[in-house]
């Protein structure tokens, strides 16, 4: 290609016969972009946004009206809760001060259970009385509620910021994390049925898993919502644990391993938990690790390997991968059949790992709602 002979003028309509509307229909966009192209761009990318910030505002207050009439028609409701109810919607947590991070792990253990504990008296105080597993479903629908009034305000509030003083690259981030907090929010809204429902929900397929190994064996409480018992398998002592079903809680496996350890010699942890799959993945695949599987802020987690750390106790992991919207709505055919196989694969690990005469706890990680024990 011969570039030799080629001519800017021409090519731009600049010679001296130059027609004047070509030259403006080269210019004006030129000029355009340059003084107004930010411009341009917050207002195409403000729309998309405001689109999301209808359907969030949406969301929040379809979840907000049908955690109000779940708990007005329920036959032991005393009063109208609607104000209470409200007035938790829009409570906040502070987390304390991490300048020091030397023991801030009970600090935000105390502010969580506090906030847990007035919550759950609070709940109770709408009825005359109520089931501990209806009282868990309100909960947690009134913590669905309250994450997509946040999730709504935050959004909202960077979006308009952008907004008021016409600044593009405010925006950008704002426009980058939509699509996840959109998958996260509609996941979220569409859980409160199957919640009200009491029915299970994908990440209870670890609970679920050790809920079924429990089913002929003697349960006791080792925490708050949290139950154990002991069994046996080809010589070995095992001992299972999870969230007390069929109430929608994750019981309180820290405290639960804490009181277990300090009354028997556990040789081995096996964990199992739902587990966020990556994008590609297929989702009921299930995967084997080491270390402590457990979510939420971290303070389960922390309890569990300091126990595990000071007593040398190793932590194997057995999860099952899923998307947000199946972690959180009801379990699909295809999470649920692979129950079998972390069985077998629960059963594989304790003989490939310990011997005869050891003792394995075996802790069924996630929100047991809908599964018994």
């Amino acid at each position: 290609m011969d570039l030799t002979n080629f001519n800017l003028d021409e090519f731009f309509g600049f010679g001296d016969d130059t027609n004047p509307i070509l030259w403006l229909i080269w210019i004006i966009p030129i000029v355009i972009f340059v003084f107004y192209g930010q411009r341009i761009q917050l207002q195409i990318t403000s729309r998309e946004i405001k689109k999301n910030i209808e359907k969030l505002k949406q969301f929040k207050e379809d979840s907000r009206k049908d955690l109000i009439s779940y708990v007005k028609n329920n036959p032991s409701t005393t009063k109208d809760p609607t104000l209470k109810l409200d007035r938790f919607i829009d409570y906040f947590t502070i987390m304390p001060v991490d300048m020091d991070p030397g023991g801030i792990i009970p600090k935000v253990r105390h502010v969580v259970r506090s906030r847990e504990d007035i919550t759950r008296e609070q709940v109770k105080s709408l009825f005359s009385n109520i089931s501990d597993s209806e009282r868990t479903k309100v909960q947690t629908i009134l913590e669905i509620v309250t994450l997509l009034q946040l999730f709504y305000k935050i959004v909202n509030h960077l979006y308009l910021t952008a907004k008021k003083q016409n600044n593009y690259p405010l925006i950008l981030p704002l426009q980058m994390m939509m699509p996840f907090i959109m998958e996260e929010a509609t996941a979220l809204h569409k859980a409160v049925p199957t919640i009200k429902q009491g029915q299970p929900i994908g990440d209870g397929i670890g609970s679920m898993i050790v809920g079924k190994m429990m089913l002929e064996t003697k349960k006791q409480t080792a925490s708050f919502e949290t139950v154990w018992s002991e069994t046996e398998y080809e010589g070995r002592n095992l001992f299972l644990m999870k969230a007390e079903g069929p109430s929608a809680t994750v019981g309180r496996p820290g405290d639960a391993l804490e009181s277990i350890i300090s009354q028997n010699k556990i040789d081995t942890i096996i964990m199992i938990d739902a587990s966020l799959k990556l994008e590609g993945e297929d989702s009921a695949t299930v995967s084997q690790g080491f270390g402590t599987v457990i979510g939420g802020i971290g303070t389960d987690r922390f309890q569990i390997e300091e126990i595990a750390t000071k007593n040398e106790i190793p932590v194997f992991a057995i999860v099952i991968k899923q998307s947000v919207k199946e972690a959180i709505n009801l379990m699909t055919k295809e999470i649920a059949d692979k129950a079998e196989e972390v069985h077998s694969q629960i059963y594989e690990m304790i003989t490939d790992n310990t011997s005869p005469g050891k003792t394995v706890l075996v802790i069924g990680v996630g929100n047991t709602i809908g599964v018994s024990q």
